[in-house]
């Protein structure tokens, strides 16, 4: 059994004039929700071995505070990855994919709409409602997702997963 998290980065400043939406940094509001999902994390358990992440501004920043929160005991394997700023559902499947067995738990931070569309799709049309149908409705900035896979990583396609919770920075307060 693996598990696996998807987490969309914490809201961020708009672009401005001159500057390239990878360098977006987060809002002070998105850095207290990227802290609170963390403080969620480490209440329920959830340390990945492995940390995908994309190269963005956004994304590194939505990490750093995951690690001040402090969710891992031990230090995650880290993988900056300049092809999760905005990847498709197939990308993101493609990384995943490339898992080692070993892995027993890995945790994607990226972007909309890639990650929500992936993440509709591993939870396939007949879930159960444990948040499936929140997720429907779309996947905020700083949502987690958290799926248990009963397959090989290699073989984690649609419908490969079941959705254990939704967690939107707003349940927490």
């Amino acid at each position: 059994m693996h598990q696996l998290i998807f987490l969309r980065h914490a809201k961020a400043e708009a672009e401005a004039r001159g500057q390239s939406d990878h360098n977006r940094a987060l809002t002070d509001k998105g850095r207290r929700a990227a802290r609170k999902i963390g403080e969620t994390m480490r209440a329920a358990g959830l340390a990945p071995e492995v940390v995908l992440v994309s190269t963005a501004s956004r994304t590194q920043q939505t990490l750093e505070e995951l690690e001040s929160a402090p969710v891992w005991d031990e230090w995650p394997n880290i993988e900056a990855l300049p092809q999760l700023y905005m990847a498709t559902p197939s990308q993101i499947l493609g990384l995943l994919q490339g898992l080692p067995e070993t892995v027993r738990s890995a945790i994607v931070i990226g972007h909309n709409p890639g990650l929500h569309e992936l993440a509709l799709q591993l939870a396939g049309p007949n879930r159960p409602d444990t948040g499936a149908a929140r997720i429907d409705e779309g996947y905020p900035t700083a949502a987690l997702a958290e799926f248990l896979i009963a397959t090989t990583w290699k073989q984690l396609g649609h419908g490969g997963a079941s959705l254990k919770r939704f967690l939107l920075p707003k349940d927490l307060r």
